[in-house]
């Protein structure tokens, strides 16, 4: 279909009309099952799987809709009236591309402090949004166990609330600190006959390398560092890794990844890193192709159902890319192809049908193909 994914345009191109597509949105849907088997058929079994977990804005207006309130919209790079959405899945790091499994709409901060009521935390703890994301990571833990053994999540996730969270979950986070992040080396001389043990040899300054233990350079002009040092903030030993970027040589610039897990190999630990971009890509793709932002209802079940709903047809336009456009590792993924291509056959089939065409004489048509791919973007000819 063209346009705006929603009930109207949806009923535009299909037999049921607008009220029909809204009654049926309010019904719930085992979206979680439903992903989770779609993994378990489509990813080989000796595939290479990370856990993932970002939020995203989504722009929406509407006194009356369910949750509206101020998000961080990083288009605009500020906090502004919309949705946010949690969305949890699935890397597979050999193919490079990323499935969901999960989404659930961010709720008013009341509605956050009835669904952590029951969690333990500190007199002077603050219920915030990581609150609520932990807690979606318990509600699917389950499903998620049965694939990863690794998370992975951005900067604003390093927060000691939520990586208690993963531990006690059985998981092992993977996550970027800020710049200025408080770590401090572990001490391994020779300890005092008398009193306490020394457990620390000074602070972590990141314009001396020194005493980090240089990896490899992974990209031209792109070095890692690394070593197990103690994150204050976190109040646990971690496995840091330090790239310098040289590109700028009057200004060096620097980023310091983590994983809670001290033993994994530090550059193991920037490729999975770098793998977590994947998931930027899904919410990319629903916003262009699958209407994630279209929602024409205010209800939570209903936009609970589209927000599932279009990026689960994203998972689905996934598998469809290698099983009828003949994708592989090396070709990109390219959504608009497949809707140009599926379109072009929807029109058709609807002109044959208006004109009463015996469809069987035209499909044997090699020309055919060539009408199925009009105007598609990068088409492959076994389309």
């Amino acid at each position: 279909m063209r346009g705006k994914v929603n009930f109207r345009n949806l009923s535009r191109y299909s037999d049921y009309c607008e009220k029909t597509y809204a009654r049926h949105y309010r019904r719930p849907f085992a979206f979680m099952g439903f992903n989770e088997r779609l993994v378990t058929e489509i990813v080989p079994a000796n595939h290479e799987l990370l856990g993932v977990m970002d939020c995203s804005f989504i722009s929406k207006s509407g006194k009356e809709t369910y949750g509206l309130g101020n998000f961080y919209n990083s288009s605009q790079d500020k906090a502004t009236k919309g949705l946010e959405i949690s969305a949890l899945g699935v890397v597979d790091v050999t193919d490079n591309t990323a499935y969901t499994l999960s989404a659930r709409q961010t709720p008013p901060q009341t509605e956050i402090e009835e669904l952590v009521a029951d969690q333990p935390v500190t007199a002077d703890a603050e219920i915030s949004r990581v609150d609520f994301y932990a807690w979606h990571l318990r509600q699917d833990i389950e499903t998620l166990l049965q694939f990863v053994t690794y998370l992975v999540v951005d900067g604003y996730y390093s927060k000691l609330k939520f990586v208690n969270t993963v531990l006690a979950l059985g998981l092992q986070q993977i996550g970027k600190l800020r710049h200025d992040a408080n770590l401090r080396y572990l001490y391994h001389g020779p300890q005092k006959k008398y009193g306490a043990r020394r457990k620390y040899d000074g602070k972590v300054k990141f314009d001396d390398v020194r005493r980090l233990s240089y990896v490899d350079q992974i990209e031209p002009d792109i070095h890692l560092y690394t070593a197990v040092v103690y994150n204050v903030n976190l109040k646990r030993n971690i496995r840091l890794v330090y790239l310098l970027n040289l590109k700028n040589k009057n200004k060096p610039g620097y980023a310091l990844l983590f994983s809670t897990d001290t033993e994994l190999d530090p550059e193991k630990l920037y490729r999975y890193y770098k793998a977590r971009f994947q998931i930027e890509f899904l919410f990319r793709d629903a916003k262009q192709f699958t209407g994630l932002t279209d929602c024409q209802a205010r209800n939570q079940a209903s936009l609970n159902f589209h927000f599932n709903a279009s990026l689960t047809a994203l998972n689905l336009a996934k598998v469809d890319a290698y099983l009828s456009f003949g994708y592989d590792r090396e070709t990109p993924f390219s959504l608009a192809t497949q809707k140009m291509v599926y379109f072009n056959r929807h029109f058709l089939e609807k002109v044959f049908a208006i004109l009463a065409l015996d469809p069987s004489l035209i499909n044997c048509q090699p020309a055919l193909a060539d009408l199925h791919t009009y105007g598609a973007i990068g088409w492959r000819p076994d389309c």
